[in-house]
């Protein structure tokens, strides 16, 4: 892992499906509003025009014949798109930039899951952010089962999300085991299963810590 190499803060939010990462960033970042902090959000893949259009082909269910190698790389091309377009300019202004997934959820999905390796993984993460690693991470962890099931009622399942239960499991498994060989204190493990409110109080008082706020 680099130094840190921004003036501002790069924090992500992970994990399977289901776990509610969206709704707790929007609500992330209306808190961080309020205390007066300059907030960029965004998502992976996606972003950008070009990174939205990449999500488009590597997430529509309708591609259930992609390639697992075009399927890492797709995901990379959105990635480098959104860091040079606006990740890295806003961390350069000293904003904080909050992701809906990043360079994890390649190490997890396509490094540790399809089985390219996370050393692969982490040099094409490398490349693609030019080497920016986020300064906190936190994991939204549930049981695959109940995340499923949130995915499922909601109306909006991707390709990923069709996947077999045991796929699902691995993910599971592989963000615990990344979070868990942490040494630089960046993972922070929520449990996604408490309500949304309890989970949102957690979040917040962890993000607080990492800003000494």
């Amino acid at each position: 892992m680099s130094e840190k190499k921004h003036k501002g803060l790069l924090i992500t939010l992970e994990g399977g499906e289901g776990g509610g990462k969206t709704t707790q960033i929007v609500r992330l970042r209306d808190r961080l509003s309020k205390a007066g902090k300059d907030v960029v959000v965004l998502r992976e893949p996606g972003g950008t025009v070009i990174s939205e259009q990449i999500r488009d082909v590597v997430l529509s269910a309708k591609n259930i014949g992609i390639a697992f190698t075009a399927e890492v790389l797709l995901f990379q091309a959105a990635r480098a798109q959104i860091y040079r377009e606006i990740v890295l300019p806003s961390l350069e202004a000293g904003k904080i930039v909050i992701l809906d997934r990043s360079r994890d959820s390649s190490v997890v999905y396509q490094g540790m899951v399809r089985g390219f390796g996370k050393d692969m993984v982490e040099k094409l993460n490398d490349l693609s952010t030019k080497e920016t690693y986020p300064d906190a991470t936190f994991l939204l962890d549930l049981p695959v089962e109940l995340g499923l099931q949130r995915r499922v009622e909601s109306g909006k399942m991707d390709r990923l999300d069709m996947e077999g239960m045991d796929f699902h499991v691995k993910v599971r498994d592989a963000y615990l085991e990344l979070a868990k060989a942490d040494t630089h204190d960046r993972w922070h493990i929520i449990d996604a299963s408490q309500s949304l409110e309890e989970v949102q109080e957690e979040l917040w008082t962890k993000v607080k810590t990492v800003l000494g706020i």
